[in-house]
């Protein structure tokens, strides 16, 4: 993208050249790029992410400051996505190819394609302009008190779009899943016994199709944080994809930076959450 730090000063017809030299000299923006990012490198490294150009504040406490909204936001949109996706797609599955399945089916195949910036202006335009029911945007009301009822209030709309395209994917998951495991042998099995369907899907055949299904979660962690960069900017949401697009907007490279690795390290911690609940899933799975 064309501009940098110093767009803001350069567009200020008041300010002097030696004010933007010297600007340019404190952000170290006169080295090469190459330069500026090892230098980065040694600073992360240290735990270090550096000072803002746009604030003057340090990054780390910035991050701090917007990741518990983030996580809020993207924890409430996960769960609901889990419980509703999981017993949907067992639903689908335990009678395949019927009516009910081929409208879960379709149900989640368009919300897993559909643009999570569409949704929101519908649930916009559905219950803040049209019926009034819900806030339009924030985490409290600025004549209200703070309450948790007025910020459930708040959370309910951007969570729920968050989550909608995700309950789509896992949806279909679930459903392929559960019916890998519905056509294995041990589940003839069961039904060999006299046990019940019922039995046979919840005692037997759910626990080994939630297998595939927790790789699926854990690499939708950071999907959710991404995701969250839309939703938190429709939805003026002070979480870190507010932060992050305030951040391009003024080219402040280091905040960019610290967020980018951010969602590495939330990449890295899904994968290995993901590896600990495979143990306790499959009994084949030792870590001794």
């Amino acid at each position: 993208m064309p501009g940098g730090p110093l767009e803001l000063l350069l567009s200020d017809p008041h300010i002097s050249r030696d004010e933007i030299e010297r600007q340019k000299l404190a952000f170290g923006l006169d080295q090469p790029v190459p330069i500026r990012y090892i230098k980065w490198l040694g600073s992360f490294l240290g735990g270090n992410l550096g000072v803002s150009y746009r604030t003057k504040r340090q990054i780390m406490g910035m991050i701090m400051e917007r990741l518990p909204n983030t996580l809020v936001l993207s924890g409430t949109a996960l769960l609901l996505a889990i419980i509703t996706s999981i017993p949907l797609g067992v639903f689908a599955a335990s009678k395949p190819y019927s009516v009910r399945d081929y409208f879960i089916s379709g149900a989640a195949s368009f919300l897993a394609s559909t643009p999570g910036f569409f949704v929101g202006l519908v649930f916009i335009y559905l219950w803040v302009v049209r019926l009034r029911i819900l806030p339009l945007g924030g985490m409290y009301d600025i004549s209200k008190p703070k309450t948790i009822f007025v910020f459930l209030r708040h959370l309910l709309m951007p969570a729920v779009v968050l989550s909608l395209s995700h309950t789509g994917s896992l949806t279909r998951y679930m459903r392929g899943s559960m019916m890998e495991v519905l056509h294995s042998d041990y589940i003839r099995s069961a039904r060999g016994k006299g046990l019940t369907r019922k039995k046979v899907i919840v005692f037997h055949g759910l626990k080994n199709a939630m297998i595939p299904m927790v790789t699926n979660i854990g690499l939708s962690l950071p999907l959710l944080v991404s995701g969250a960069v839309i939703t938190e900017q429709m939805f003026s949401w002070p979480g870190i994809g507010t932060l992050m697009i305030q951040s391009i907007n003024s080219r402040d490279y280091p905040a960019i930076m610290g967020i980018t690795s951010l969602i590495t390290v939330v990449v890295l911690l899904g994968n290995l959450l993901t590896d600990v609940v495979y143990g306790f899933l499959d009994p084949r799975i030792s870590y001794r």
